[in-house]
């Protein structure tokens, strides 16, 4: 008769407990879904936003995302228009000022990249040592990239258009003239470079020259700001500590990731990518260093929009502050990470 009533008693408490935990489940907010659309296939570059995915912070933060890959022919700013997705990543500054120009319906809430990781890699030869070095090369460069950093370049330093002949996707023709040079990024060409000649290229990042656009941007519709600004600020917010975890952290996870969503990737490149992101401060330099990842300033905007306005980039009579917004970012988000991983 004991052994009875204290399994009918334990048996009480179980069906108690159960109902409680049924009845916080019921409680318990349901998660905002939102989707990211990104503006290449997965990679390092990337690796905050899969971070935040992998490790949980974008569901602690209420927010259950999903990431959809940008890639060749595609146009995921398309999709954030016309409602599809929630924020999309564009590539640098510029991409925002162009729209401005066009459907003015997107607003730039955060920089999550300092520095634009563009570059033009030089062969590590004698004659080739400084920036002012490369005026007299060859340059291999694409069609885009004449049409701006090269225009900068021009504008700033006396570039030759001369100089210049067609980048396309083969180093070859690169590699067989040591008078060259060849955009890329940072993050990716260097190592591409190397593993297909066994050559360690020099690398000018032309951020560190003055070209201070910002890269990697997250990108909302204008009426997602107004409408709902508390969703757009845990997602910056999320999205800020995981590019502190991947930085600084154990990034398993966001790797394990980025490959299943890229079978292409390497565990060799996603290294080569984070150490160059760290070595080069294109993530976590200058106004983060106060600010937090993310940051942007209205100073920073306008010293890059003037530099494009006098190198006949974009219209002068521009209104490049409807671009970007600062409301959602240099919070100091995340500050703490740093030290703490």
């Amino acid at each position: 008769m004991g052994r009875s009533r204290i399994l009918s008693q334990t048996l009480a408490v179980v069906l108690a407990l159960a109902a409680g935990l049924a009845g916080a489940a019921a409680q318990a907010p349901a998660l905002d879904k939102l989707t990211l659309a990104t503006n290449w296939l997965a990679q390092a570059e990337h690796g905050g936003f899969y971070q935040a995915l992998a490790d949980g912070t974008y569901r602690r933060h209420g927010l259950d995302v999903t990431i959809v890959q940008g890639g060749p022919q595609v146009d995921n700013h398309i999709l954030m228009t016309g409602g599809r997705v929630d924020f999309v990543i564009r590539a640098n500054s510029l991409d925002a000022f162009a729209g401005v120009g066009r459907s003015d319906r997107t607003i730039v809430v955060a920089a999550m990249f300092q520095k634009d990781p563009q570059a033009l890699l030089a062969h590590p030869v004698k004659g080739v040592e400084k920036f002012a070095d490369l005026k007299e090369l060859t340059l291999f460069l694409s069609k885009e990239g004449r049409a701006t950093f090269f225009a900068w370049l021009q504008s700033e330093f006396g570039f030759r258009e001369a100089n210049v002949k067609a980048y396309s996707a083969d180093f070859k023709p690169f590699l067989a003239d040591q008078r060259s040079a060849t955009q890329g990024y940072v993050t990716s060409e260097p190592f591409a470079i190397e593993r297909l000649a066994g050559m360690r290229p020099r690398v000018f990042l032309l951020a560190d020259h003055g070209f201070n656009g910002y890269s990697t941007l997250i990108e909302a519709r204008r009426e997602t700001v107004d409408e709902k600004p508390g969703l757009v600020q845990r997602f910056v917010d999320a999205s800020i500590i995981g590019w502190y975890n991947y930085l600084y952290g154990d990034n398993a996870g966001a790797n394990a990731r980025i490959k299943r969503d890229n079978p292409l990737m390497t565990d060799a490149l996603l290294a080569h990518s984070l150490e160059k992101m760290r070595e080069f401060g294109i993530v976590d330099s200058g106004d983060t260093l106060r600010l937090g990842i993310g940051a942007m300033t209205d100073s920073r905007m306008a010293s890059f929009f003037d530099k494009m306005a006098k190198a006949g980039v974009v219209p002068a009579n521009l209104d490049f502050r409807r671009a970007y917004t600062l409301r959602f970012v240099n919070k100091g988000v995340g500050l703490e990470l740093r030290s703490r991983n």
